[in-house]
């Protein structure tokens, strides 16, 4: 016979006015992406009326057109891609490969150089040192800048290493009777079955390499180099400058909309991609978090 517990008045008070705070919450931080997202599908001339609250008033897609017919756009949105997917490659890559050494329990002074590399997630050279640094390795103004300088994250290499020492010895030792070297069982053995760890340090590195605007603003001079994001920066902050003319000349829509419009666009545009890839990778990602937190 089972029984059931029925909740006391105060119970169900605290659960109803614990819903209605979680609702508030979502409410605050969802609202401002919906507005943004309506004002953007709204006639640029008309949004200047101000009114639009929950739907486009009069709906319009000249704001993304005006956005796509800059070739200015187009190639910060182009490079913006380049970057994450060879950023987050070559970072996935690179750290994975050192994890592995890491997570080698024969590695000489191996504790001495965890250590090391702690003392780096804590202190870091500094702004002014750094582009030096990048200076003197003559990668300014190159698209080298926006991968060699995070090509690797002690964070990330945690997380990996974590992940690594977790796969059972006997896979290892299986494949160096076969006569395997360690390139073979990190290329062919762990990798292949480290997708949860590896979804997470992509989707990580990924979203960073999207949403870095700095490395644009302090690395890069050429036009021609500035990811979407240092773009965004600019039109965000010089909104009556000629970023928005540069945006808008030659577009024959000119009279539906405005630099606020265009703006709004941009911010769409560059927003959506990340949020459409989250949740191919949500069921790597949460697995992947929780690595080293339970073992079972």
């Amino acid at each position: 016979m089972s029984f059931i517990k029925r909740k006391t008045i105060g119970e169900a008070v605290f659960d109803i006015i614990n819903n209605l705070g979680m609702l508030l919450i979502c409410f605050v931080t969802l609202y401002p992406i919906w507005y943004v997202l309506i004002n953007a599908f709204n006639d640029g001339k008309d949004a200047m009326l101000g009114g639009i609250y929950w739907w486009p008033r009069v709906f319009s897609l000249e704001n993304f057109k005006a956005v796509f017919d800059n070739p200015g756009i187009t190639t910060a949105m182009l490079l913006t891609v380049a970057k994450t997917l060879v950023g987050v490659g070559a970072h996935v890559f690179f750290t994975a490969m050192v994890a592995y050494a890491f997570s080698r329990r024969e590695l000489i002074f191996g504790r001495f150089y965890i250590f090391l590399g702690t003392i780096t997630m804590i202190f870091s050279g500094g702004l002014i040192p750094t582009y030096l640094l990048i200076r003197d390795l003559h990668m300014l103004d190159t698209f080298a800048v926006f991968i060699i300088p995070v090509l690797f994250s002690f964070f990330d290499l945690i997380i990996f290493m974590t992940f690594f020492r977790e796969i059972p010895d006997g896979l290892d030792e299986a494949a160096r009777i076969d006569g395997a070297n360690d390139w073979t069982i990190l290329l062919r053995i762990v990798l292949p079955v480290s997708m949860p760890v590896i979804a997470t340090i992509a989707l990580f590195h990924g979203v960073y390499q999207w949403n870095d605007y700095f490395a644009g603003i302090i690395y890069i001079n050429k036009e021609s180099l500035q990811p979407i994001q240092t773009f965004l920066y600019r039109v965000v902050a010089q909104s009556s400058s000629n970023i928005m003319t540069t945006a808008l000349q030659g577009s024959a829509v000119t009279k539906t909309v405005t630099s606020q419009s265009v703006k709004l666009a941009t911010m769409v545009v560059t927003t959506l991609p990340i949020v459409f890839a989250y949740p191919f990778l949500q069921r790597y990602f949460v697995k992947g978090m929780m690595i080293g937190s339970i073992k079972g």
